[in-house]
């Protein structure tokens, strides 16, 4: 069985340290890098053959939202958990955006850090339970509130193509280059994007285009 190889972002060295000293008692994972901030992070991985990264969301130059979208862009393999002192609801759909698998809070105990790592190397999600309920209840209050709107999907397939990039995390200046349109035309297509979905912002359009399989990551 080969080992599941991770990489520790942390811009705390006692917090790299504590979960090396937690990951080196198990004998099927192995660390292969520890970065100090998101830019060290990315040139770990698109140098190395890594599994999992564990990212922190707030480190310097870089940080592990930014870092997590351009490695999913890079390496779309590698699965990302994030790893943050932070339960505030943006941080958790930006990450679900960016596409991490599993998002834990610091306070997560040893044995589920590693249970996780675990999970996530085999494809497998996690979000804890007292956050899962706050993505359910948006998902729940975005269905309603297009029941109530007599919302139909009439999204031109432009609209769409944008909604995509939207849904996978992409900035407006990084959709706008991939269409090769200007930024202001991109906030005209999210304007009627968000008229059209009834919806306020662009998590709440990536939300219910997901779960209305509008787009797929």
């Amino acid at each position: 069985m080969f080992p599941i190889r991770v990489l520790i972002a942390d811009d705390h060295t006692l917090v790299r340290e504590g979960i090396r000293k937690i990951l080196s008692l198990e004998k099927d994972i192995e660390i292969v890098g520890e970065a100090e901030d998101g830019r060290e992070a990315i040139k770990i991985v698109l140098e190395k053959d890594v599994d999992v990264a564990l990212l922190d969301v707030n480190m310097p130059h870089v940080d592990g939202i930014e870092a997590c979208r351009t490695i999913k862009r890079e390496k779309p393999s590698v699965g990302i958990i994030a790893l943050t002192i932070h339960d505030q609801e943006e941080y958790l759909f930006e990450l679900i955006r960016a596409g991490a698998l599993a998002y834990l809070l610091k306070d997560v105990s040893p044995g589920k850090l590693v249970e996780t790592i675990r999970g996530v190397a085999r494809g497998e999600s996690y979000i804890p339970p007292r956050l899962m309920s706050i993505v359910f209840q948006e998902i729940t209050r975005l269905s309603k509130k297009q029941q109530a709107s007599g919302f139909q999907n009439d999204l031109t397939p432009r609209e769409i193509e944008v909604l995509q990039y939207v849904a996978r995390g992409d900035s407006n200046r990084l959709i706008a280059n991939k269409l090769f349109i200007s930024e202001k035309t991109v906030k005209n297509h999210l304007y009627r994007i968000f008229q059209k979905l009834n919806v306020e912002d662009r998590t709440q359009a990536a939300l219910y285009a997901l779960k209305n399989k509008i787009v797929d990551l």
